[in-house]
């Protein structure tokens, strides 16, 4: 096959790169709100659309609806990777961002379960399966875009900031939330002023179309087409391309797979840590995650800055080292900080159940025995507790058996052993210590995450990269990441320890460590035309 070997990027001046840096960057800022939107707000669409007798399995509910959309995104992928190798970069992913705007939009118009019964739930997962689409085809196409307009050795401190928008995505969704929540009564929040972060999105919308219109096609595209070597068939020549199909494997074990269940956890798993876990009121341990995400957007843009001096690869073989070392310790930092009363009463006081079919199924609507019934009572309260086989059933507090199980007599318990399930609001060292977690959560992020849109782009040739890079990338992150707050709060529901669900993290990090560490090249140095 016939290679470029015009120095395209060479006609791109200063100004030009910082407009395409700016608006590739905004649009996927509100086009991760559009997205994330849903998971900020998983709680109270569980209510609305996914009615359950728990609120455990409401939340459940919607995070496996917020899954759906992470499952769709390889499909989305494959689609928008087809155009945006066939027929540009620039109006490809201006059509997933008109896609996304539209169905988020969508969401906030839906009438609730108790209105249109099975039709909500249903209506919701199909425009979930839209964002999920539309997503498919946006990462690839801004990274790229971004990618073959910057010059040689700045190209991971240029795409550094599509790697930080996204995270901007996530900041965004919480201060609407927040700003709109401080504007309204608590019960027209629940009633009806949650469904405004939705339609919001429409006037994101409208920047984005407005700021993309703007831009012209990448210099890269443009010079293939010149050349007649645009692919005629790029999904199939992703799996043709020779050395191709290892690439892309190594890109998605090894590269999307690690950083994003990093990312995640870093976000949504801490913010569902303190809102369930830990019972810390919601709008405070919002305003936290906020303010945490807001202060580490920095790690994204350093790393992707230093991966232009020492490489791609140091970054974030350190980083996947680093979070299996430390995720543990910063975890239960913040758990110790943010509600030392909760944390103390479980060391002081532990909670053990015993007896026979001692299982608790959190989707179930009638657990299936005495023991199964209890785990639910205590599971209800983000209680931390242990389970044994026992032939009779049993429940200990301190070491004390309860001689009555019925639900009043337990909460009258573990009231007196100083167990208090009032929501907390941490004030003073308690807010430094748990933005400190966020903060160290953060740099691993950045460390893993920040260079990664340079890496792919100089991994895939440029003919089928659109295709070749995000095809990879969300398989790892739509069922490694997506489905990760949906796991992990399985994981602590049915175990009741707060801290099981990292165990996930730990084992998706390790696999990614061997692979990045022994099969991927490092790519600093390569051209991207």
């Amino acid at each position: 096959m016939a290679t470029i070997a015009a120095p395209v990027r060479a006609q791109v001046s200063r100004k030009d790169i910082r407009t395409v840096i700016a608006a590739s960057s905004l649009g996927t800022v509100f086009e991760w709100y559009d997205f994330f939107i849903y998971g900020t707000l998983a709680a109270i669409i569980g209510r609305t659309f996914f009615p359950a007798d728990s609120e455990v399995a409401q939340l459940l509910l919607a995070l496996a609806g917020f899954a759906v959309g992470f499952g769709v995104r390889p499909l989305g992928a494959v689609l928008f990777g087809w155009f945006g190798d066939r027929l540009g970069r620039k109006y490809t992913f201006l059509a997933t961002i008109i896609l996304m705007g539209v169905a988020t939009a969508g969401v906030g118009l839906v009438p609730s379960a108790a209105s249109i019964g099975a039709w909500a739930p249903g209506i919701i997962l199909f425009l979930r399966v839209l964002q999920g689409l539309a997503l498919g085809g946006e990462y690839g196409g801004a990274a790229i875009y971004v990618a073959e307009h910057a010059p040689d050795g700045k190209r991971g401190f240029y795409t550094s900031f599509i790697q930080a928008s996204v995270v901007g995505g996530f900041i965004l969704s919480l201060a609407v939330v927040l700003g709109t929540q401080a504007l309204m009564s608590a019960d027209d929040w629940q009633a009806w002023g949650w469904r405004i972060p939705f339609l919001f999105s429409l006037v994101l919308l409208a920047v984005s179309v407005w700021m993309r219109l703007k831009l012209s096609e990448s210099p890269v595209f443009k010079a293939m087409k010149e050349a007649g070597e645009v692919a005629k068939n790029p999904l199939k020549e992703s799996f043709t391309y020779p050395g191709n199909v290892r690439r892309i494997l190594v890109a998605l074990f090894g590269i999307a797979a690690g950083l994003t269940v990093i990312w995640y956890t870093a976000m949504f798993q801490v913010l569902y840590f303190l809102q369930n876990a830990l019972r810390v009121e919601d709008q405070t341990a919002q305003l936290l995650v906020g303010v945490g995400a807001t202060s580490g957007l920095v790690w994204f843009i350093l790393f992707g800055w230093l991966s232009d001096k020492v490489g791609r690869k140091p970054p974030i073989v350190l980083g996947y080292l680093a979070t299996l070392l430390l995720l543990f310790p910063i975890f239960k930092m913040m758990g110790a900080a943010a509600n030392p009363g909760l944390a103390e009463a479980s060391a002081r006081a532990p909670v053990v159940v015993a007896g026979p079919a001692c299982t608790y199924d959190p989707f179930a609507k009638t657990q299936g025995s005495p023991c199964g019934r209890l785990l639910d009572q205590l599971s209800k309260k983000g209680l931390h507790y242990e389970t044994r086989d026992a032939a009779t059933l049993s429940l200990t507090i301190a070491g004390a058996p309860l001689p009555d199980l019925s639900p009043p007599s337990v909460d009258v318990a573990l009231s007196r052993a100083g167990y208090s399930f009032d929501k907390v609001r941490p004030t003073g060292t308690a807010v430094l210590v748990v933005l400190l977690g966020i903060l160290m959560l953060g740099a691993l992020s950045g460390a893993t995450y920040g260079s990664v849109a340079a890496l792919l782009t100089e991994l895939f040739p440029p003919r089928i990269r659109y295709s070749s890079m995000s095809i990879p990338y969300h398989i790892g992150t739509g069922y490694f990441g997506g489905f990760l707050p949906l796991i992990s709060q399985y994981m602590v529901a049915r175990s009741g320890d707060p801290y099981q669900g990292l165990w996930y993290t730990i084992a998706v990090v390790a696999m990614a460590l061997v692979v990045t560490l022994f099969f991927l090249p490092e790519t600093r140095g390569r051209e991207a035309r």
